[in-house]
């Protein structure tokens, strides 16, 4: 269990990194020669073109005009494994060893706006700069109609835009020979370079008709160094768009004409790819330009500044969508994480499943071995005490008798040994059975309802110990007591010991006993628990529960003599649970107790005699008991005035027999169907007597008496009196 919670937690580890941490495809590095606008420009274009690029990961990098700032990033590049260099070389001469140290490396080297002194890269990408400034040239010369005088300030020194654009410049000039270059003035392609530069310069500047600034920025210095009453035009190149840059300033006049310098790092991007990639590529990849002059900075303008709308756009579109597969990639994670989690429950569930299973088949294992031990144990019992009770029983008796109280010395004394010796076997037996028992079996013993115990805490100091008969007060026949057990030496002892006082009747199973309860409505049953056919469990709970014999106590007489024993005997309805061997002492008094605690109201209906009415010590009725003799009141007064009304037709409508009814009847009330009939008609007819004017004729017809005389008679022996006195 505990190897498999590891593994799904390191799958989890594992599975939670791939998805957070993927490394991408390809890893560019680029290097800027500086910061500017147009490499800014060029940086955006780059990052845009990763958006259709998704495995490829871009790292900037600007030298600030430094070459040895360059060759550290460029050389850092390289320890960091990036797949491809692009490079705009910050000089030529400087830069160009580092670069020849990546291609010998086997990295492509994209070389792109400037070049290198060596043949040593896998492409170039970038507009014609000799081109460039030849045609500017052209230009100027052109709109000074050859003839003028003329100012170029150059980028960088030692960087190939510069030494290009004035290469080309000059050749277009050398066509003119009207047209004065009046210097070349050094810059670094910055507004300030340009300023500083003209500020500097000793020679004669107060006509000066064209400046050519290698780009934008320093064609804008030299506007702001030269004096405004010179009628000075600028040019530059570089082109770029926004507010202040070159396309603005050809529109508003502070420049008369730029050169768009394309960036283009979408196309860079793609040869970077198709190198990376393998496919066909061109080592030599210019890009075109165009003039830009008053004519067209508008519409040049527009067009920027809706594809700079559109960039912007798609750049918010991208990052939307970023957050969305980024959302998308933890919901993912989490989906994973859930159905691991989920399986991780089902798995534990179905180990913890497995855990109980095996517990309850080995509980339910153990509890057979202990239902095994306690029929064991029980068995052993009852074959051990039931063979107890019938000696020690009978030697207590024995020793009642004259015979050997006035036996001579000997005789005593050996039958107290026989005694003495007898009840310390009942005693060793006991506690043998009983030990061994609650030692196997104290597990089930703790588990039983302590409610049920309440039932066997009756001691032998609260049995009533009155007389051992109790004859009823209505009639000289003697109780009736039925006997069942199967052991016939039981049944002849207890028959030795009860039939002074009680009728006996005898069963020999619970089968046989029922059938007998049913017949003769005993007063009292004395059960063994163990026998065939029938045990005296179900025994007495079918006697409970049958309307006929529920009212009759049972006392459960039986060698099971553990607690849970003593509670299924009185969850099965026993009215007394006895264990063998036992005190025939006992037994009579526990059945002179029960039969007196019996004795109920004799007056169901109430009559009008004092000393009738008078109630003997009684226990409550039970439900079922109540439930009974209510039906059998309601039908008594519901058929009054039938004069037929008997026995037969009472018990058919109770279901139950005359003889069964009778005895029922007798047991619960002390008096028979028969007299509580009359009772209740000498009570009906009274009150008719005392609340009506009808004639005592009438009266007596009403309530059922067949004769008028008759009814006077019953009525005078009821209540002392005459119905013509009331």
């Amino acid at each position: 269990m505990n190897k498999l919670l590891t593994y799904l937690i390191a799958f989890i580890a594992i599975f939670c990194v791939s998805c957070t941490s993927e490394k991408p495809r390809y890893i560019i590095g680029v290097s800027q020669c500086s910061q500017d606008i147009w490499r800014d420009k060029l940086n955006s274009e780059l990052k845009m073109g990763t958006y259709f690029q998704d495995d490829v990961e871009l790292r900037f990098a600007s030298a600030d005009d430094s070459d040895e700032k360059q060759i550290e990033q460029i050389r850092q590049f390289v320890n960091d494994g990036i797949d491809l260099l692009i490079v705009a070389p910050n000089q030529a001469t400087t830069i160009s060893p580092v670069i020849d140290e990546v291609y010998d490396k086997g990295i492509p080297v994209i070389v792109f706006d400037r070049k290198t002194n060596s043949e040593k890269f896998t492409a170039i990408i970038g507009a014609d700069n000799h081109e460039m400034g030849r045609l500017m040239g052209e230009y100027i010369a052109t709109r000074l109609n050859g003839k003028g005088r003329v100012l170029e300030i150059k980028g960088l020194k030692g960087s190939s835009p510069a030494i290009e654009r004035h290469e080309g410049f000059l050749e277009a000039l050398e066509a003119y020979p009207g047209i004065t270059l009046v210097a070349s003035l050094q810059g670094d392609w910055t507004e300030q370079s340009a300023i500083d530069a003209i500020k500097a310069f000793k020679g004669d500047l107060s006509h000066i008709d064209f400046v050519f600034g290698q780009n934008d920025r320093m064609a804008v210095g030299a506007s702001k160094a030269l004096p405004a009453s010179t009628n000075t035009k600028y040019c530059g190149i570089d082109a770029l768009p926004g507010e202040g840059n070159g396309i603005a300033c050809v529109r508003d006049s502070i420049l008369e004409a730029s050169y768009i310098y394309p960036t283009r790092g979408d196309e860079v991007l793609k040869l970077a790819v198709d190198i990376l990639e393998g496919k066909p590529y061109s080592k030599e990849n210019p890009l075109m330009a165009a003039l830009v002059t008053k004519d067209n900075a508008n519409v040049l303008m527009m067009q920027y500044e809706e594809m700079m709308r559109l960039g912007t756009h798609l750049e918010q579109l991208h990052d939307r969508a970023d957050e969305y597969l980024h959302q998308l990639s933890n919901q993912r994670i989490i989906t994973m994480m859930a159905i691991i989690l989920v399986t991780m429950l089902l798995i534990l569930m179905i180990v913890i499943y497995r855990y109980f299973l095996q517990k309850a088949r080995i509980s339910d294992e153990r509890n057979k071995m202990e239902r095994e031990q306690l029929d064991f144990f029980t068995k052993v019992s009852h074959e051990l005490r039931t063979p107890l009770t019938l000696i020690e029983g009978p030697l207590a008796q024995l020793g009642e008798t004259k015979e050997i109280k006035d036996a001579g010395a000997e005789a005593s004394g050996l039958f107290a040994i026989v005694s003495r010796n007898t009840h310390q076997l009942t005693e060793l037996i006991n506690k043998m059975l009983d030990a061994q028992v609650q030692n196997d079996l104290q597990k089930v013993a703790l588990e039983q309802d302590d409610t049920h115990l309440t039932k066997g805490d009756e001691t032998i100091d609260k049995l009533d110990t009155e007389p051992k008969a109790l004859h009823s007060s209505h009639s000289d026949q003697l109780p009736t007591v039925l006997i069942v057990d199967d052991n016939a030496d039981i049944r002849a002892y207890l028959h030795n010991i009860l039939q002074q006082d009680y009728q006996i009747n005898e069963a020999s199973d619970g089968q046989q006993g029922l059938a007998l309860a049913n017949e003769i409505v005993p007063d009292l049953i004395v059960s063994d628990v163990m026998m065939p056919v029938m045990n005296g469990l179900e025994f007495c709970q079918r006697v409970k529960i049958n309307l006929a014999t529920s009212h009759i106590p049972v006392i459960l007489l039986t060698a099971r003599a553990l607690s849970q024993h003593q509670i299924e005997g009185y969850e099965s309805g026993a009215d007394a649970y006895i264990t063998k061997p036992f005190s025939s002492d006992l037994l009579l008094a526990r059945i002179s107790n029960l039969l007196k605690s019996r004795q109920l109201l004799k007056g169901v209906f109430g009559t009008g005699n004092g000393e009738k009415n008078a109630k003997t010590e009684q226990q409550p009725l039970t439900e079922k008991e109540d439930i009974f003799l209510t039906k059998f009141r309601e039908f008594i007064e519901k058929n009054l005035s039938d004069s037929d009304l008997g026995v037969e037709t009472i018990g058919a409508e109770l279901g139950l027999s005359r003889v069964q009814l009778y005895r029922k009847i007798k047991a619960l009330t002390g008096l028979s169907p028969v007299e509580l009939l009359r009772t209740a008609r000498l009570q009906k007819g009274r009150q008719l007597l005392e609340r009506t004017d009808k004639t005592i004729s009438e009266i007596a017809y009403e309530v059922g008496f067949t004769a008028p005389s008759y009814f006077t008679k019953c009525f005078k022996d009821e209540f002392g009196i005459s119905p013509s006195d009331l």
